[in-house]
């Protein structure tokens, strides 16, 4: 009986006008599950032998390649107090705009005339100056004169010593021409005398020969007192050249002296010259550091003090400047297990944050959204995170980077490495091995920027 009822059902469905009561028994159709089985194995089979990048997945954010383009804190150089601002936050100011002005708060600058008053002081030390050297220039010319003076001195005293030299050999000659008589004299009063004993000449002659003789000791007495005399007019005349080579030597001493002082004094007040000019610098450039200019085009952001009058102590922060030309880069920070695979010049693709994307790790060419960066710089000391951070710049040979990125905001980078097959991929994922060591292709010695 159910054999009847099943085949009857079978039969009415058969020729049944409803599709969906012909397609509730399917006993008698044929099935597909093996040839599509077959296909999702092939498929799978054709997919294990298609090339994959290996990449290493790291965060970071945007940041600039260049220190100076960087959001930086305007400082004041001297303490202060606020008169007026100039703009307010999140003004666009250019190179040389006036941020802010200040008014001092240190007595010593108090006076409005400062700079003058220096001006002065230094024009007064150099007047000193030119009168010390002018002094210099006088006892110069005076320790000239002396010198002449001592020279011509000397040389009269030399000719004098010289007269006189010849005066003493002249008397020394006189003397032994005196002697010569004397002795000739003598000589006659012995043969008078042995004559007169004799009888032969009278005691008149004998008395006029002895006569001869006192005279002659008398004359050889003058001349040895002239001699004397004139040896000791020589012995005065050197005297009298010593004594006036130390009198011109004194003076001369002196007056060098009174040069050397008179240098001395002027070198003195050059260097208190020198001393009051970089004073005045100083007072200029202070004054010029009333008006905070702002270094660089930028948005000034993070403005410190709200008010007028506020104090400003030396080094406090004013506002921060973010420039507004910026050559952007972004900063990775890698695992140290992962460091060895990152090499300068390596590429790296991008996702910003607030930038669609639809990223396929494996087949970078595929994936949309995303923009294209090299390693430009790798840290060799490990940052306070643990890892090591990466400097990545623009890669010039793809496209721009998205004019809208702001400082700070997230990146996440992905660094490709080597190229494998999929089946290679699982393989390795499976037993826990790194990636392939890789190194890029030399880009022709090109530097990144």
């Amino acid at each position: 009986m159910e054999k009847f009822i099943t085949a009857n059902i079978e039969e009415q469905a058969k020729t049944s006008a409803l599709l969906s009561f012909r397609k509730v028994y399917g006993v008698d159709k044929k099935r597909n599950i093996a040839r599509w089985l077959w296909g999702i194995f092939a498929a799978m089979l054709v997919i294990l032998f298609l090339p994959w990048t290996q990449n290493i997945r790291a965060k970071g954010k945007v940041t600039t390649l260049r220190q100076e383009q960087r959001p930086q804190e305007m400082n004041t150089i001297i303490p202060g107090r606020i008169i007026k601002w100039y703009i307010k936050e999140g003004d666009y100011v250019s190179k040389g705009d006036t941020i802010l002005q200040l008014g001092e708060v240190k007595m010593d600058y108090f006076d409005p005339e400062l700079l003058n008053r220096t001006r002065q002081q230094i024009i007064a030390k150099e007047q000193s100056a030119e009168s010390y050297l002018k002094k210099a220039a006088t006892t110069e010319k005076q320790a000239g004169a002396l010198a002449e003076g001592r020279g011509l001195k000397l040389q009269s005293l030399d000719n004098k010593i010289q007269q006189q030299q010849l005066k003493v050999s002249s008397d020394s000659a006189d003397l032994v021409a005196i002697d010569n008589e004397l002795f000739i004299y003598k000589r006659q009063i012995e043969a008078a005398r042995l004559m007169l004993d004799s009888g032969v000449i009278s005691l008149v002659d004998f008395e006029k020969r002895k006569v001869n003789f006192q005279t002659g000791l008398a004359k050889r007495t003058s001349a040895e007192n002239k001699l004397l005399q004139s040896k000791q007019e020589l012995i005065n005349l050197r005297i009298e050249k010593n004594s006036a080579i130390q009198d011109y030597s004194e003076k001369i001493s002196k007056t060098e002296g009174d040069k050397y002082s008179a240098l001395s004094n002027a070198a003195a007040t050059e260097a208190e010259v020198a001393k009051l000019r970089n004073l005045y610098a100083n007072y200029d450039a202070r004054n010029q550091l009333y008006y905070v200019l702002a270094p660089q085009d930028g948005q000034v952001i993070k403005a410190k003090k709200a008010g007028i009058n506020e104090m400003l102590k030396e080094g406090e922060m004013i506002v921060e400047i973010v420039p507004t030309v910026i050559q952007y880069a972004v900063e990775m920070f890698v695992e140290p297990m992962d460091l060895p695979l990152i090499s300068t010049g390596q590429k790296v693709r991008f996702v910003f944050d607030g930038f669609p994307a639809i990223v396929f790790s494996g087949w970078p060419s595929s994936s949309y959204g995303t923009f294209g960066g090299r390693v430009s710089a790798i840290e060799t000391s490990v940052s306070t995170n643990g890892k090591f951070r990466v400097l990545v710049a623009e890669d010039p040979a793809e496209r721009k980077w998205p004019q809208q990125l702001k400082m700070g905001s997230g990146a996440n980078g992905i660094s490709l490495l080597k190229n494998v097959s999929i089946y290679y991929e699982i393989w390795r994922n499976i037993n826990g091995f790194p990636p392939e060591y890789y190194s890029p292709e030399n880009n022709g010695g090109k530097k990144i920027e």
